[in-house]
């Protein structure tokens, strides 16, 4: 006999109660990048801890090529490949083994010439080596070379 009197027979169906939220179509929330050029820095600095001698990025942007050039110049990184997939593009970086930290400063804190010194010596380990990345009006270079251009910028980040 079932809690709904003697005229009911029919089968009862329990459905298992549902939190708020739980019932969202597919793909109703998806996760954004936020910053391309910290996941890409990211990535880098992992696969250089677990030893792999190369790391695939993607998306890719014209930031992140700049940053990778930079750090391609003071021998950090070997050759860099830019894949175009018509799409936002993808890049194979060799690496050498001589990255211990990257990263991203964010925000972009504006740097003048004279403050260059003070921020260098706040984030890098040394004087003597390690670099900043800052975006001037003459492009995107390290610390030293916005000095000897005499130019301030923008800060993007750091490797040494």
């Amino acid at each position: 006999r079932s809690h709904f009197g003697s005229s009911y027979s029919g089968s009862v169906r329990v459905r298992p109660r549902l939190c708020f939220g739980t019932r969202l179509p597919p793909n109703k929330h998806k996760m954004v990048r936020i910053n391309v050029l910290r996941d890409c820095l990211n990535g880098i600095c992992n696969a250089e801890k677990r030893g792999k001698r190369q790391v695939l990025v993607r998306p890719c942007s014209k930031v992140i090529i700049k940053f990778l050039q930079v750090m391609q110049k003071h021998g950090y990184i070997g050759d860099v490949e830019i894949i175009d997939d018509k799409r936002s593009g993808k890049v194979v970086i060799d690496l050498v083994g001589r990255i211990n930290k990257c990263g991203v400063i964010s925000p972009r804190f504006d740097v003048c010439l004279g403050d260059i010194e003070q921020l260098a010596s706040n984030l890098l380990p040394s004087r003597q080596f390690g670099h900043l990345v800052l975006t001037t009006p003459y492009g995107i270079m390290d610390h030293e070379e916005a000095r000897r251009k005499h130019t301030g910028g923008k800060i993007v980040g750091f490797f040494f």
